[in-house]
């Protein structure tokens, strides 16, 4: 379908398509949540990413049997303190899924967005009226980023779980050294969960670009996450440090100055202005390639 086409189907009008009931575009967002979630890949994804805390949460069990260790928990890991509070067992995991298994999993939801539809013949009943390209790329925008909070969420809480079930609980020890109480723990441990989801909405406007680019679902995700590879390997060289902190990964372990005291910021709002940075770069890219492109399945 070329951009001279309407894309109205039974509405009479062109403009029609312009002004579509706000209510059919929360049913359009329901509907693509809805899909996202039950796809079978998706829970498979989330159930990986649920898994990690275990396995952790049981090597550090298996590994302290003798009792709990006294280390100072220093690093964004936190694995030292985990024994003495199973709190830590959050942070932890977030550390661990962050670098690579969470934004491969919204990599993979994100790259298959629109080119998942193209392959499967569906993109044009999608741009029937009055959806329109620009409010289905929102509303696909939209349900990657629920993603990353629903997976971000999913290793918190199976990380909670399993540190609680596992470990002690109780007041904490900071990086800093400072004790504060556990419910102000929990705080900081929702807080670093969406600072963790916050951090992946430059990744997923990358991932959601590479989805207009291709008609091929498979190879749209493996780009995104061939694309997370690299930048993870060529942020970890030194004569690129100049260039380091432009990457959209440099900053996500920032997270962990959420437990010092006082809390760091500087890193933390690169992150942010960053990742806000990347969405609003390849999600107008994204927006002017869909836009423009033929659509032919």
């Amino acid at each position: 379908m070329s951009r001279a086409e309407p894309e109205t189907a039974g509405s009479g009008t062109p403009e029609a398509a312009r002004t579509p009931n706000p209510l059919w575009s929360l049913g359009l967002l329901r509907g693509e949540l809805l899909i996202t979630f039950r796809r079978w890949r998706t829970l498979a994804l989330l159930g990986v990413l649920a898994a990690v805390p275990v396995l952790v949460g049981i090597a550090v069990k298996i590994e302290t049997g003798d009792g709990p260790s006294g280390g100072g928990g220093e690093g964004p890991a936190f694995i030292s303190q985990i024994s003495n509070n199973g709190l830590f067992l959050v942070f932890t995991a977030l550390a661990a899924t962050l670098p690579f298994f969470l934004p491969m999993a919204v990599g993979v939801v994100a790259g298959d967005a629109i080119a998942g539809e193209s392959s499967a013949g569906t993109l044009r009943y999608l741009l029937v009226a009055p959806s329109g390209r620009t409010r289905l790329l929102l509303t696909k925008y939209a349900a990657v980023m629920a993603f990353c909070l629903a997976a971000t969420l999913v290793v918190a809480v199976s990380a909670l779980a399993v540190g609680a079930l596992l470990f002690p609980l109780g007041d904490l020890t900071t990086i800093s050294g400072t004790r504060i109480g556990y419910a102000e723990g929990l705080g900081r441990a929702l807080l670093i969960a969406l600072v963790v989801a916050a951090s992946l909405v430059g990744f997923a406007a990358l991932g959601l670009f590479v989805s207009t680019l291709t008609g091929s679902g498979i190879a749209a995700m493996a780009t995104t996450v061939g694309l997370l590879i690299t930048v993870q390997i060529l942020d970890q060289i030194p004569q690129l440090d100049a260039l380091q902190p432009y990457f959209f990964s440099h900053y996500w372990l920032s997270f962990a100055d959420l437990m010092r005291e006082p809390v760091y910021w500087d890193d933390l709002v690169r992150n942010l202005g960053l990742q806000a940075l990347y969405a609003a770069v390849f999600g107008s890219a994204a927006w002017a390639r869909f836009t423009a492109k033929d659509i032919t399945a």
